[in-house]
């Protein structure tokens, strides 16, 4: 069987590449990068998995990767994924997820294959919701409040539309917070990991620069997430959309202090707001039902989230004395 990841040297695409390898090493896994992406990720497993240069906004790039691939799952979780980004270049945002998935899904189309297609949605795609939608069904209204939850609405529509109109097998998830060792400094959990580490190698002042710590969130390990994933290729018809998420809830500001609580820095640490991490428009509130997804898999989260942040804590001390 062949498996192409798209996205592959991300954080997630590399996670799961790892995931394949270690548990079903029966499975050939390919991925496409752009030429310029750094390998940072996939260092430990370069001679394990098969790389193509690829270029999401470039139809001809993908239409010559999957004549010569030809997978059986393809796993589309290349995007620009952060949404602070989002608001400083939404066209590029928008260019990147939903003109290169409708690519992606073009070139499958034209090149006749017949691969299961995860299409890799996103829980910002529900915007912010109020008590009365908690927990966060399927069947929420979709109300998208940054350039990233905008595009991540198109992606999950066009996994849709392809479904319906060409048969397509797409399978859409939406995913809730997922963290863990590599992921994105740009992320608030990993931001704040960075931040304490650098404290502890005296690369910066004890002062903790935060935006918003009253947004609550619901948190899962990148590892549960990509087992996930998997399952979801291996039991889950085409056409369906599930949420996933973990079972930990709380406040950005619990998780901060959990945080702080394993520091082995010594001295008082602050805490400073800075007005340029607050976003335009926020998703306050993430609390989501996967009963759907568990129900159809038997998946749980394995990995508690103190072991998630204390691996990413970890990460990160080894990685600024690299």
């Amino acid at each position: 069987m062949k498996a192409l990841i798209t996205g592959i040297a991300g954080f997630v695409g590399s996670h799961l590449a790892e995931y394949i390898i270690s548990n079903h090493a029966e499975t050939e896994i390919f991925g496409t990068k752009r030429w310029r992406s750094p390998k940072d990720n996939i260092r430990g497993i370069l001679d394990k998995i098969h790389l193509h240069d690829c270029d999401l906004r470039d139809l001809s790039s993908l239409i010559t990767v999957l004549n010569e691939v030809k997978p059986d799952f393809i796993f589309h979780l290349a995007a620009q994924s952060f949404v602070t980004t989002s608001f400083l270049a939404p066209v590029d945002t928008l260019e990147c997820n939903v003109i290169g998935t409708t690519n992606l899904l073009e070139a499958i189309r034209i090149t006749k294959i017949d691969p299961l297609i995860h299409i890799c949605s996103s829980s910002e795609v529900y915007g912010q919701v109020t008590k009365d939608d908690l927990p966060i069904r399927e069947d929420c209204p979709l109300r998208p409040v940054s350039p990233y939850a905008v595009s991540k609405v198109g992606e999950d529509m066009l996994g849709y539309m392809y479904w319906q109109a060409y048969g397509l097998k797409t399978l859409r998830t939406r995913m809730f917070t997922h963290s863990g060792p590599r992921r994105g400094e740009v992320f608030v959990d990993s931001f704040f990991s960075q931040q304490v580490a650098r404290i502890e190698l005296g690369l910066q002042e004890p002062v903790i620069r935060v935006g918003n710590l009253d947004s609550v969130r619901t948190f899962a390990d990148v590892r549960d997430t990509v087992r996930a994933y998997w399952l979801l290729t291996q039991k889950c018809p085409p056409g369906e959309v599930y949420n996933i998420g973990g079972e930990i809830t709380m406040t950005i500001r619990e998780m901060l202090d959990m945080l702080l609580g394993m520091t082995s820095y010594q001295g008082k640490i602050d805490v400073r707001i800075d007005p340029a991490l607050i976003r335009p428009a926020d998703v306050t509130l993430q609390i989501p039902c996967a009963d759907k997804f568990k129900a159809a898999t038997g998946w749980s989260p394995r990995i508690p989230y103190r072991q998630t942040l204390q691996d990413m804590l970890d990460y990160w001390r080894q990685e600024l004395v690299r």
